[in-house]
């Protein structure tokens, strides 16, 4: 059975990181406009970043190792 990991943890991504965007957009841009164009912007972050998920998981540990190494400081 192959496995297709990859694909379902960018789908996860994606879909996560879409809705933060368009939460985002409504906030900055008002309810209406939000509403109507916020998804566009959202969209394309979230395939961005859905397909770059892995630089994403190294970023978040690289940034929680440098806090808990600087942590005792």
């Amino acid at each position: 059975m192959e496995s297709n990991t990859y694909g379902v943890v960018a789908w996860i991504v994606g879909v996560i990181v879409g809705l933060i965007i368009w939460i985002y957009a409504l906030f900055a841009w008002g309810l209406l406009i939000g509403l109507m164009v916020g998804w566009i912007p959202a969209l394309i972050g979230g395939a961005i970043v859905g397909v770059l998920w892995p630089l994403l998981l190294l970023a978040i540990l690289g940034i929680a190792w440098f806090i808990m190494a600087n942590s005792g400081k």
